[in-house]
C-alpha cells in the first residue's frame, strides 16, 4: 500500500500496543507480529507523521526469557518479571526500527509524574525533544517502582494522559478485538461492531469485557476510560484490532476502522490539559445548584459558599472532581486547601476563610484559571 507525504487529518499519533497485539493472544512474544507494527509506524514516520508508541509487555516478555517461572501472585514478583523484560523489549524495539534508520527513545512513566505539575511539565519537555529530534519515544509504565497500576493493567489509561501530555491528535488502541461491540463478542454471538460513538455511558460500560489472555490486564473497560480521558483532552481515539493489515497507516489517513471516538469541540489549554492528564480519584466536592450553575455558565471560581459537601481525602494542590447536586462530574480543578481545610470552610463567605483557619491561600477554594469545565 502506497501513501503520499502527509495530507492526512492526523499528525501527532499515539499508538497503545496491548499484550495480546505483541503476542498474538500466545504466551510468546511474535516477533513478525513486531516487525510488521514497527514497519507500518516506520512507513508513517518517513511520511512525516509523529509517532508515540505506549507499549505493554514487560511482563509477557519477563516470563518469556525466565521461561514462564511458577511465582506466587504477589506484587513484587510482578515488579522483577517487568524489570527483567522491560530491557529486551526496548531491545527489540530499537533493533527493528534500526532497519529504517530510526532511533527510539524509553520514557519509563508513573501516574505521580502525571500529578505533579513539575514532573508533568518535565516529561512533556522530554517528549517534546523526542519528537523535535526524530525520536520515536517508546513509553511504558514504570512498573518496577509502582504497584496500582501493575494490578490495575493501567497503561490504557497512561497512554491516554501521553495523547494528552503530547498533544496528540489521534490516540490508536490496538488490541485482539475489532473494536467496541454492543455486546461481549466472546459470549454474545449477536453483538455487533459500534463503528462511531459520540457519548460514553453507562450502556457502553456495560458491554465492556475484560481481558482472557492471561497476559494482559486491560479490557475493553480500561480502554473506554482511556477514550473518554483522551477525547476529553482534545484527541480522536479508535479501538481497533493489531491485525488488520496496514492498520495504523490506514486509521493515520483517516479510514474507518474500529470503532471511533470523536474529540471534544475545542482543545484545552496545556496548563488545563495537565488538570486531566493529572487527575486521581482521592477525594471530590459536591458543589450547590448556584456554584454549579455559576461554574458552567459564567466560568466562575469555586467560593467555600457554594461547597455543599466534601468527601475523601485530599492534599493542597490536588487535581479533584467536582459534582452537581445530581451527581454528575461537571469539572475538575486544583484545590487551594486541603480536604479537612474545605469541609471547616463549607458554606462560609470568603472574608471568614482567615478567621476559620487563622490563615488563607486564596478568597476560592479552586480559581476558575485551574479549573477545567467537563
Amino acid at each position: 500500500m502506497t501513501f503520499a507525504p502527509n495530507p492526512a487529518p492526523y499528525s501527532r499519533i499515539v499508538i497503545k500496543l496491548g499484550t495480546s497485539v505483541l503476542t498474538e493472544g500466545t504466551r510468546n512474544f511474535s516477533r513478525p507480529r513486531l516487525v510488521e507494527i514497527v514497519r507500518q509506524c516506520a512507513t508513517l514516520h518517513q511520511k512525516g507523521f509523529e509517532i508515540i508508541l505506549v507499549s505493554s509487555g514487560a511482563m509477557a516478555a519477563g516470563k518469556e526469557k525466565l521461561q514462564f517461572p511458577t511465582l506466587p501472585p504477589l506484587v513484587p514478583a510482578k515488579q522483577m518479571l517487568s524489570a527483567v523484560g522491560q530491557p529486551w523489549l526496548m531491545a527489540l524495539y530499537s533493533e527493528y526500527f534500526d532497519i529504517y534508520g530510526i532511533l527510539v527513545g524509553q520514557m519509563l512513566l508513573t501516574r505521580a509524574d502525571l500529578q505533579s505539575r513539575k514532573r508533568y511539565l518535565n516529561a512533556r519537555h522530554t517528549l517534546h525533544a523526542l519528537i523535535q529530534g526524530h525520536v520515536v519515544p517508546i513509553i511504558n509504565e514504570n512498573d518496577t517502582v509502582t504497584a496500582e497500576e501493575i494490578r490495575v493493567g493501567d497503561n490504557d489509561n497512561l497512554s491516554a494522559m501521553v495523547a494528552t501530555l503530547a498533544e496528540a491528535d489521534l490516540l490508536v488502541l490496538l488490541t485482539d478485538q475489532p473494536g467496541l461491540f454492543t455486546a461481549d463478542p466472546r459470549t454474545n454471538p449477536g453483538a455487533e461492531l459500534i463503528p462511531e460513538v459520540e457519548r460514553i455511558d453507562e450502556r457502553l460500560l456495560a458491554g465492556a469485557g475484560a481481558s482472557i489472555t492471561g497476559l494482559g490486564t486491560g479490557g475493553m473497560a480500561t480502554k473506554l476510560q482511556a477514550a473518554e480521558t483522551a477525547t476529553r483532552g482534545g484527541a480522536t481515539v479508535v479501538i481497533a484490532s493489531g491485525s488488520v493489515p496496514d492498520v495504523i497507516p490506514r486509521l493515520a489517513h483517516g479510514e474507518s476502522i474500529g470503532t471511533r471516538f470523536q474529540p471534544g469541540s475545542s482543545r484545552p489549554e496545556n496548563r488545563k490539559r495537565w488538570l486531566l492528564a493529572g487527575y486521581t480519584r482521592s477525594g471530590w466536592i459536591t458543589v450547590d445548584a448556584g456554584a454549579a450553575t455559576a461554574l458552567a455558565r459564567r466560568g466562575s471560581s469555586l467560593l467555600p459558599i457554594g461547597v455543599a459537601a466534601v468527601e475523601g481525602d485530599f492534599d493542597r494542590g490536588d487535581t479533584i472532581s467536582l459534582y452537581n447536586p445530581q451527581g454528575r462530574e461537571i469539572a475538575r480543578g486544583l484545590s487551594n486547601y486541603n480536604a479537612a481545610e474545605v469541609r471547616r470552610l463549607q458554606g462560609c463567605h470568603s472574608s471568614e476563610i482567615e478567621t476559620r483557619l487563622g490563615y488563607q491561600y486564596g478568597e476560592e477554594v479552586i480559581h476558575r484559571n485551574d479549573l477545567i469545565l467537563l
